[in-house]
């Protein structure tokens, strides 16, 4: 089984042989758990990354497209995986049930126009990057996340230069918004 090729192990697990999907597992295992560790999670985020992409390849395999390119099939739905986890996250706020409700404090108006003048300067510093740079960040910044080589053929570009284009793109945009007047201190300040 170790000697078959991508697509006629895909085949072979689709039709129920263990030993296909064992195969599958071994061959691409370090791949899935690559792409998570990655994306920074800890341990125990990129085991149920693994284990959730496992588990998506298990409900799919009869209906992959292309078996032969099940290696980027595990990639993109890896880098899905870790990006849904990465959300949830970010919305996870710690308590500590001992401690007294804080009093909420309504924002001041001074803040509220402060962040209304910044994210005014802050999409005029965008329009003023190049129109493939505005496209690129745009395309990076979607949700649902648009795979690199989705990118790659929306804007005909190779797939190993996106990430050092998007870098140029960054400090293109921040110098920008330093003529502007706007720096990473003041982009944080509403309180």
């Amino acid at each position: 089984m170790d000697g078959a090729g991508p697509g006629g192990l895909v085949q072979a697990a689709a039709a129920g042989e263990q030993k296909a999907w064992d195969a599958l597992v071994d061959r691409f295992a370090s791949l899935v758990w690559s792409v998570a560790r990655s994306h920074r999670l800890s341990n125990a985020d990129a085991a149920d990354v693994s284990q959730t992409t496992w588990l998506r390849l298990a409900e799919h395999i009869g209906r992959l497209r292309d078996p032969d390119r099940v290696a980027g099939w595990l990639a993109t739905t890896a880098r899905n995986e870790c990006l849904k986890v990465l959300r949830q996250s970010g919305r996870q706020i710690p308590v500590d049930v001992d401690e007294e409700e804080p009093v909420a404090t309504a924002p001041s108006i001074d803040n509220a126009v402060l962040t209304e003048e910044r994210d005014a300067a802050l999409w005029e510093g965008f329009e003023r990057i190049n129109e493939r740079c505005q496209r690129l960040l745009r395309l990076l910044l979607h949700e649902p996340a648009v795979s690199y080589q989705e990118i790659g053929e929306l804007l005909d570009m190779p797939i190993g230069s996106i990430g050092p284009t998007r870098a140029r793109c960054l400090a293109s945009l921040r110098q920008r918004l330093l003529e502007a007047g706007i720096t990473a201190e003041s982009a944080g300040s509403d309180q």
